[in-house]
């Protein structure tokens, strides 16, 4: 291992300088050309066997070796948010309303590293290795989806799924994760309120949607606490209210967009159900229309209990087993969640914060950063995983 972590130390200036480019050009959902481009050909400048294009803007590259016991996918995703930077550092966006608010150039930079590191020493591994590089996490339906229609769990066949993400709340350098569901399922919905619209000094010659958004966002706040079972985590959020231009006018017309997060498939419908009947009841009761439109987003993220106490043994070899911690459950979704769906397989947190640094903002803040000492970390818990897969298949 010696020689590894040398090797994965010399390139500690370079995963940092991949990290700092892919941030300074931040591309959102499946618009994600120069970072795929960039991808491509770092990959296509290493001793890898095969590197191509998948789902528009993916990209997946395969290390494939002699008589292999398997496979192992590591998977890291690309996009960034529609958020405006508020970090004052060097490498601050330079896409104006665009940043990457969730550290996907930190995945993106780690899996590069990781894959030159594994490409230098394929004579010491005994499992193929197949990087992915997926766009599109940040918006459902997600990139995930569309990859594996597209053959990357096959040829080879993937028997093993691995993906970090980095935590802005806890500590630099801290692992955790969890056996089971470990993220949410991740559902958007939008209610259209039609009213009849006109002057403000008149409402009873109206129909106000104003008021009746309001009713409606009053009222879904009941549903999570009064008629789910409270041992059924949930959560419905209304982040999103649009309606009319003028002081003095009732508008025609109002929007409210809203997510739901569940850990079950059943309790997300009739989440959806009761937002439908809620919606159009207070609408009917102010006379009123309402359209609701519900998209059911990613499923839960599930772990595999043996890849999840094996990505833990990883973690102690590397960071200590008092840094390696269970994690609680996320009410974030997770795309990762369909690879896994489909092979045995682990996501794990890796920490960020440093308050030494000031680096203390979550991920989506206008104002989150990582503690690029985090990123080595990073490169070896990819690279571990693969060359001590041997554990893991004996168990």
């Amino acid at each position: 291992m010696e020689k590894v972590d040398k090797l994965i130390e010399s390139l500690r200036d370079e995963v940092i300088s991949l990290r700092r480019e892919i941030h300074m050009f931040p591309e959102t959902a499946f618009e994600e050309y120069r970072t795929s481009d960039l991808v491509f050909g770092y990959l296509k400048n290493l001793a890898l066997s095969s590197v191509r294009k998948v789902n528009k803007t993916g990209v997946v590259a395969d290390l494939l070796v002699d008589n292999p016991k398997g496979t192992v996918l590591l998977r890291a995703d690309m996009d960034a948010l529609p958020i405006q930077e508020e970090v004052e550092a060097p490498y601050r966006s330079k896409i104006d309303g665009k940043m990457h608010a969730c550290g996907h150039d930190a995945h993106t930079a780690m899996l590069l590293v990781a894959a030159k590191v594994l490409s230098e020493i394929k004579d010491e591994l005994d499992y193929n290795v197949k990087f992915v590089f997926q766009p599109s996490e940040e918006h459902a339906p997600g990139g995930a989806i569309g990859m594996i229609e597209e053959g990357v769990l096959e040829n080879p066949k993937v028997d093993f799924a691995f993906a970090t993400h980095v935590d802005g709340f806890s500590k630099a350098g801290i692992i955790s994760t969890k056996s089971g569901v470990m993220t949410a399922e991740a559902d958007s919905f939008k209610i259209t309120i039609l009213g009849y619209g006109g002057h403000g000094a008149y409402p009873h010659k109206t129909v106000d949607p104003i008021l009746i958004a309001s009713h409606i966002v009053i009222a879904l706040q009941s549903i999570v606490s009064r008629e789910v079972d409270p041992l059924e985590p949930a959560v419905v959020s209304i982040g999103k209210i649009t309606s009319g231009d003028v002081f003095n006018v009732i508008p025609e017309r109002g929007e409210l967009f809203g997510t739901v997060r569940t850990l079950k498939r059943e309790v997300a419908e009739f989440i959806s159900s009761r937002i439908t009947d809620i919606s159009m009841h207070i609408a009917n009761s102010l006379r009123g229309k309402v359209v609701v439109d519900y998209n059911f987003g990613y499923l839960p993220l599930c772990n595999n209990e043996l890849t999840t106490d094996y990505i833990k043994k990883i973690g102690e070899l590397i960071v200590g087993k008092e840094h390696v911690q269970e994690s609680p459950i996320s009410m974030g979704g997770e795309d990762m969640s369909y690879f896994l769906q489909k092979v045995p397989g682990t996501f794990y947190w890796l920490g960020v914060l440093n308050k030494e640094k000031g680096i203390i903002h979550p991920n989506h803040s206008p104002k989150f950063d990582i503690d690029e000492d985090v990123l080595p970390i990073g490169v070896k818990m990819h690279v571990y995983t693969v060359l001590h897969l041997n554990r893991l298949s004996h168990s």
